[in-house]
């Protein structure tokens, strides 16, 4: 069980760096989450099927995927808070550009290859990483608080998205998003997000023997059958989720919703995972966190069976948003916690960007698998159904992982006097 005492110092002493982390975090998913109510305008205008719609969310993925180490060893070397701010603007203007879009579909997965660019340095690592440096008995909350500004997004989005498109038009929401989402996070970012590594730069030849990062090297890392597991957990996990939420406004009009009333249920989704998320945090403070991780992994099997037995009522599309939004996002909470806890802050950028690959592999074709089942099949049902199996199997994984083996003295935070 986490010390009460240690654990209250670090939240009395960095309360800020977490919330200037969710805000820089939700900034990173603002391409994910609010796409859902943009894929009917975009039909109606284009012409372009569900899976089209969606498939720039496919290649801002797998392009944001392969800078994921990149961008951690980029992290590793020069600390968290250059990266960020350079992130946010570029990815909130990249986003704006999406109110470009021609028609034509070159244009449009032109358009998001351009988005792709501006999440390299907007990815969870970047904000994970100066959370992890600064706390260690209170670590699990600490990321569970950062990690759920993607949760505020969730219930933000759709809702914001939907009143825009509805009154200006989708091309002006998207330009409208950006813009006012740069303007409210960057000073706030600009003001308080600050890593341990950020401040040590500047003392680092007065405080010669301030205690290092550690943990494994990334090339142990690499051969560490734990990162295997994760890598399988987070990917099928993420597929599953995020191909879920980027259609559960769709899924819903197609049971009768309106779109405004469907955007209003998902929002639940982000609302429940706020309380899903910090649960969780702490949960894996006090408890074993493989078991922790696969409980979380488990509970959206109840939100697909309520989808697929009563999905057209308005009561259980309002439940089965309540079961997503308890675990959606968990995936990114507890990957990051068992990656810190298995191979120690050393080389976490690096071998969390590895993960991030995962994570953006999954949310790269999940939403595109989505919508090619929903244009084959006429319906949501099949990919429903290969969620409940994913599920399972990232759970197992999660589960098989067992108690981390990196000795605790070797997981290593700088202390406070090299924190500023």
């Amino acid at each position: 069980m986490v010390a009460t005492q240690p654990a209250a110092a670090e939240w009395r002493s960095y309360w800020f760096l977490p919330v200037a982390g969710a805000l820089g975090y939700a900034t990173s998913v603002l391409h994910v989450y609010a796409l859902g109510p943009f894929i009917a305008a975009l039909q109606g205008e284009f012409g372009w099927t569900r899976a089209q719609a969606a498939a720039g969310l496919t290649v801002a993925a797998l392009i944001s995927a392969a800078g994921c180490i990149p961008v951690g060893m980029m992290v590793d070397r020069i600390g968290p808070r250059r990266v960020g701010l350079v992130g946010i603007p570029a990815m909130c203007a990249s986003f704006a550009l999406l109110s470009t879009a021609n028609g034509e579909f070159w244009n449009w997965l032109t358009l998001w290859v351009v988005v792709a660019v501006g999440t390299f340095c907007v990815q969870a690592t970047v904000w994970t990483s100066a959370v992890a440096s600064r706390f260690e008995a209170s670590r699990g909350l600490a990321f569970a608080f950062t990690l759920s500004g993607a949760s505020v997004a969730t219930a933000l989005y759709p809702v914001f998205a939907t009143w825009l498109i509805g009154g200006y038009g989708w091309r002006t929401a998207f330009v409208a998003m950006g813009s006012l989402w740069c303007a409210f996070v960057f000073p706030l970012v600009f003001l308080f997000f600050r890593g341990a590594r950020d401040g040590a730069q500047k003392k680092i030849a007065a405080q010669a023997s301030a205690p290092a990062l550690t943990g494994v090297s990334l090339a142990e890392g690499l051969r560490s059958a734990a990162l295997y597991k994760l890598l399988m957990a987070a990917g099928l996990f993420a597929f599953t989720i995020i191909g879920i939420v980027v259609h559960f406004v769709p899924i819903l009009t197609d049971s009768g919703a309106t779109p405004l009333s469907a955007a209003g249920i998902a929002s639940l989704i982000g609302i429940f995972s706020i309380i899903g998320r910090l649960g969780t945090g702490l949960l894996l403070d006090r408890f074993p966190s493989h078991v922790v991780g696969t409980c979380a992994f488990l509970i959206p099997i109840a939100g697909c069976v309520l989808l697929l037995t009563s999905g057209a009522s308005p009561v259980s599309q309002a439940a089965a948003a309540a079961v997503f939004g308890l675990t959606v996002g968990s995936e990114v909470d507890v990957i990051a916690y068992l990656a810190a806890k298995h191979f120690g802050l050393k080389s976490f950028g690096a071998l969390y960007g590895v993960l991030q690959m995962a994570l953006a592999g999954g949310t790269a074709f999940g939403p595109l698998v989505a919508g090619a089942v929903f244009d084959r099949s006429g319906g949501y049902s099949p990919f429903l159904m290969a969620t409940i199996v994913l599920m399972f199997l990232s759970a197992i994984a999660v589960f098989t992982l067992g108690s981390p083996r990196l000795p605790e003295h070797r997981s290593g935070v700088l202390s406070a006097s090299s924190a500023d």
